[in-house]
């Protein structure tokens, strides 16, 4: 499998919807507004093609974006400077092919480029994402916080990955 990773263009929008729908269970709803609202204010927005399709896509933000996710929120009011993954999200037909692990490496070649030192994210364990959990673990995040989420019927585990001094 010979895949790109580059910068997410307009284009790909409507491929990084489908993506976000076929996994929407662990991740949240986007429609076509939002994403565009998303992607202006994002600070990497990458994607893999295979080919010429999208078959993976990270999202992440930085502090100070105009974003509303709770998530988001409880990272901002704790860390001065962050970077902040919204979503990740690998095709099914692609998972196990280490496409989430090339965005997250990409992502922290980013972070140490721009002076980030902290990566943040969260990952449901209600309902438990056990993937989610091992993957991020693999990487060296850590938990610094729950909250519950989804009026109440979701929890997650807040994590932030720390680069080495």
């Amino acid at each position: 499998m010979s895949t790109i990773l580059r910068a997410a263009r307009e284009v790909d929008h409507a491929r990084i919807l489908e993506l976000n729908l076929e996994s929407e269970e662990m991740l949240s709803p986007l429609d076509a507004a939002r994403l565009r609202q998303l992607d202006a204010q994002a600070a990497y927005h990458r994607v893999v093609c295979e080919d010429d399709d999208v078959v993976a896509f990270l999202l992440a933000f930085r502090e100070g974006a105009a974003y509303d996710s709770p998530n988001y929120l409880w990272f901002a009011q704790r860390y001065p400077r962050f970077l902040y993954i919204d979503r990740v999200c690998v095709a099914r037909t692609h998972q196990g092919h280490g496409l989430g692990a090339q965005l997250y490496r990409d992502l922290f070649g980013f972070a140490r480029e721009h002076g980030f030192d902290t990566v943040a994210c969260e990952f449901y364990t209600q309902p438990p994402n056990e993937a989610s959990r091992r993957f991020h673990a693999g990487f060296g995040f850590r938990e610094v916080g729950t909250q519950w989420v989804a009026e109440g019927r979701k929890q997650v585990s807040l994590q932030v990955w720390q680069a080495s001094a």
